[in-house]
């Protein structure tokens, strides 16, 4: 992601070139040409291409046996769409980009007087609402509106609802000796995209109003500028980690009891080391080769990425296995 102000967690799409056929001269003119352009409009993404990347592929490639053997082929698909999202971020989709902004991010510290968080966006959207008509004008009620608190659990589980839903049609199909073709590309498509957002959820600054430059009450003097971010996950990452560095952290997959509750909690766990990714960043541990400790901290990070991705399509897979009513009935409403 791109963070320079609060209000354009935004990024610049990277633009495609075509290559004319052509003399020897006019295609070196044109390599120049397109190498001038994409220096100029290299995107900040979260974890950068490189990160989001890396964090998918590792996972990919830890899938277990017990899994669908085309997901397991799958690794350079998979890999690819780690950045997805962010390719959905430029301006001249205006629509796309303005709906899944606060997708990327939740800001804690805007919802500590709620908890648990409810399961669904609607009911969240409803709690928010209510504390933002109960705030005095003089205490930035609009602070509290979802698009300023970020939806990061919410665009998280809802994909893995439909990566869950497109194993259990495998799961028929296959049964009933119909092709799966189709549905298969749907289930990689969902995983790849998933990754995205749990990998954004394993970077601190993505879980924080201390997103880029600490603001408010500073007793630790930690930079107030609007660059550790990009910093950190893409310049950073970028010069000094690649995925076999931190894929020997990742482990054998768990199914999770309670995939919301644990995905939270993992959010949170993140969010608690928001200070470490500030103290890295004073002592000159993101700067050129970097530290030791910022080097350990950085790859335990992407490794919990990797970690909790596995785990939720582990889970889908096994969960997707479970006999479901055709048509559920709906739910009661949730008490006010």
């Amino acid at each position: 992601m791109q963070f320079s102000e609060k209000s354009s967690r935004v990024l610049k799409g990277r633009r495609s070139e075509r290559f004319q056929r052509g003399g020897l001269g006019k295609s070196l003119i044109s390599l120049a040409l397109v190498a001038l352009v994409l220096i100029q409009n290299q995107p900040a993404l979260a974890w950068g291409n490189e990160g989001h990347t890396a964090i998918n592929r590792v996972a990919a490639e830890k899938i277990p046996a017990t899994m669908p053997r085309f997901l397991r082929r799958a690794v350079a698909e998979i890999a690819y769409l780690g950045p997805e999202p962010d390719r959905w971020r430029n301006p001249s989709e205006f629509a796309l980009k303005n709906a899944q902004e606060a997708d990327h991010f939740i800001d804690f510290e805007r919802v500590s007087w709620l908890d648990p968080l409810p399961q669904g966006r609607y009911e969240f959207y409803r709690k928010l609402y209510e504390k933002r008509a109960a705030t005095a004008a003089t205490d930035h009620p609009d602070d509290f509106l979802p698009e300023h608190v970020g939806l990061q659990p919410y665009i998280t589980t809802e994909v893995y609802g439909r990566l869950k839903a497109a194993f259990r049609e495998y799961r028929q199909r296959q049964a009933a000796h119909q092709p799966t073709q189709a549905v298969q590309q749907a289930i990689i498509f969902y995983a790849g995209w998933l990754g995205h957002y749990v990998a954004d959820g394993s970077q601190p600054l993505h879980t924080t109003i201390q997103y880029n430059g600490w603001v408010g009450p500073n007793p630790n003097g930690y930079t107030a500028q609007h660059s550790i971010h990009a910093q950190f996950e893409t310049a950073y990452v970028a010069a000094n980690i690649t995925a076999k560095d931190f894929a020997g952290l990742v482990k054998r997959p768990e199914r999770l009891d309670d995939p919301f509750a644990r995905y939270v909690a993992y959010l949170k766990q993140s969010n608690g080391l928001v200070d470490q990714v500030y103290a890295l960043e004073k002592d000159g541990g993101l700067t050129g080769k970097g530290s030791t400790a910022a080097f350990d901290f950085t790859t335990h990070r992407l490794a919990a990425g990797s970690q909790m991705l596995l785990n939720l399509w582990y889970t889908a897979w096994l969960e997707s296995a479970v006999p479901v009513p055709e048509h559920a009935a709906p739910a009661p409403p949730a008490p006010k």
